[in-house]
């Protein structure tokens, strides 16, 4: 019973054991078969593997000078555990704070500079904006004012999709990949609503159901490709490819003149698809009474007037990007950041523009701003981490000498023509991020090899690392590639059959794209001298 206590025995009662001897024992035994068990698992088989390959590492493969050595012996220490995911991939992201130090490659303090830079803070100050959109509903307003653009009478299901893909590309260009794809679904369930249960309805509504569904799931990671800030792809690219000899941080203006019409053609690529799949004859006839402009006028009206919060968000977030735009125009037109003498980052308008939210009053309750900081517990600190370990990486790699070594190990490719090289880094990155492990995770282990690459087929080594790291966003098959397909799953509407019949010619599309606009667009946007190639 509740309160009431088992007798101890006293200090004077020596003889009396202090559990009962049988219990004692069979408690022992079960210990003991409960530890072997927790001991002998295939996780902590990954834990071990890790040390395991930097011990064999140091004992049996030398490399000249001796730091190069032991910084191969950490590298693969760090990616064994987060390509098994041994242990969480943030907890593996702090391993070159104490690894690095330990082995001599670098100092406590220069190791951890890396995990605080520029761009760490442009993540931080757009993650903070993006939160806030999502507190005061921005996206749902956004979806539907840009799908009444496409929404014709009578329905159009093609144009319909095409308004939807714009909506939820602009969203993913400045907000992170799973953030937009949990919103954008919502929006989209709420259009699938309004049709009859899935078990009453046409084929033609049940294909404009899955049509809707994967615009949602491949939409995202598109218009994540366009912006700087868009996916954390694009951070780890620009901040590792700033850690090189020749290599300087890529600007916003950079990546989004580059960007932006990859992945439009994308878009366009993937609209095509899905409209010729999914899209029978037949199919706006079925629809016509369920979806429409009356329809989405009344979602629009339920929203309310738009209040004094949601427009405070909306003018800081396109200062944000006029700022973004304007701190430096080109390399030969400066911005507004010269009147700082280049000391202002994209991180310190992202950061600033952040702390605005914290100042101004959200006009709804006396004292109240427009964030408080309980709404950013959902901030990504296992991204701010796995930069700081791509970037630490990255750093150890050219001071121990371990990019020598590497450039003498792919001499064999010096002699393979760049438009053959292309398309292959590029399958190769998009599959290892199918089967093996996350983008984010892919492109900071497979950068400093795409640069020695590039640097052995004496190419500009942007020529590579910004087609193979963009290509890992490319994980369109499995619904475990990424949360937005996983997202995409939960919903009832796809299998892993439309994944594939969507994916397959999407991920070609997208490779083609790359390897066409990189030599092209990309030598010209990036300044790289063709000459090198």
């Amino acid at each position: 019973m509740i309160g009431e206590q088992t007798p101890l025995p006293t200090s004077d009662d020596h003889g009396a054991p202090l559990l009962p001897i049988q219990e004692a024992m069979e408690g022992t035994r079960s210990t003991v078969s409960f530890t072997m068990k927790s001991i002998l698992t295939l996780q902590n088989f990954y834990v071990l593997l890790g040390p395991f390959f930097t011990l064999v590492i140091c004992l049996f493969v030398k490399l000249e000078p001796p730091s190069s050595q032991k910084m191969l012996g950490v590298a693969a220490w760090v990616f064994t555990w987060w390509i098994t995911q041994a242990v969480p991939l943030p907890v593996t992201s702090l391993c070159p704070l104490f690894l690095f130090p330990i082995f001599g490659i670098a100092s406590a303090d220069s190791v951890a500079h890396s995990y605080m830079n520029d761009l760490v803070t442009l993540i931080l100050g757009s993650f903070i904006l993006a939160l806030a959109v999502e507190r005061y509903n921005l996206h749902r307003r956004l979806a539907l004012n840009v799908t009444l653009l496409f929404c014709t009478d009578p329905l159009n299901p093609a144009l319909l999709l095409l308004g939807l893909c714009a909506t939820i590309f602009l969203v993913s260009m400045w907000m992170l990949n799973v953030p937009t794809s949990v919103m954008m679904m919502s929006v989209a369930m709420g259009m699938l609503q309004r049709l009859p249960p899935m078990e009453e309805q046409s084929e033609e509504m049940r294909k404009f159901c899955k049509a809707v569904v994967l615009t949602v799931v491949y939409a995202t990671p598109i218009g994540g490709m366009s912006t700087l800030t868009g996916t954390a792809v694009n951070l780890i690219i620009s901040g590792m490819w700033s850690l090189f000899p020749e290599g300087k941080a890529i600007s916003f203006n950079t990546w989004l003149l580059f960007g932006f019409p990859a992945a439009l053609l994308l878009l366009i690529c993937f609209w095509c698809i899905i409209c010729l799949l999914y899209l029978p004859k037949g199919t706006s006839p079925a629809l016509s009474s369920y979806l429409g402009k009356v329809h989405l006028r009344r979602d629009l009206q339920d929203l309310g007037p738009t209040t004094f919060a949601e427009k405070m968000v909306m003018s800081i977030s396109g200062l944000l990007i006029i700022l973004w735009m304007t701190r430096k125009i080109t390399d030969d037109i400066p911005g507004w950041g010269v009147l700082f003498h280049g000391l202002v980052g994209d991180g310190s308008v992202s950061v600033m523009v952040a702390v605005l939210l914290f100042i101004i009053p959200n006009m709804k309750r006396e004292g109240e701003k427009l964030m408080s900081w309980n709404d950013c517990k959902k901030l990504p600190w296992n991204l701010v981490l796995l930069f700081g370990a791509g970037f630490a990486i990255a750093d150890g790699v050219q001071s121990s000498g371990l990019a020598d070594f590497l450039s003498g190990f792919f001499n064999c490719l010096q002699d393979i023509p760049y438009i053959a090289i292309v398309p292959a880094v590029c399958v190769i990155c998009s599959i290892i991020t199918e089967f093996i492990t996350s983008s984010a995770a892919t492109v900071t282990l497979l950068v400093p090899l795409l640069y020695q690459i590039a640097i052995t087929m004496h190419v500009h080594p942007l020529m590579l690392i910004i087609p193979g790291g963009i290509a890992t966003e490319f994980a369109f098959w499995l619904p475990t590639s990424t949360p937005s397909n996983a997202v995409g799953i939960a919903t009832g509407h796809i299998d892993i059959k439309d994944m594939f019949k969507v994916g397959v010619p999407l991920k070609v599309a997208g490779i083609i794209v790359l390897s066409l606009l990189m030599p092209s667009l990309g030598t010209i946007v990036f300044g790289i001298n063709n000459d090198t190639q």
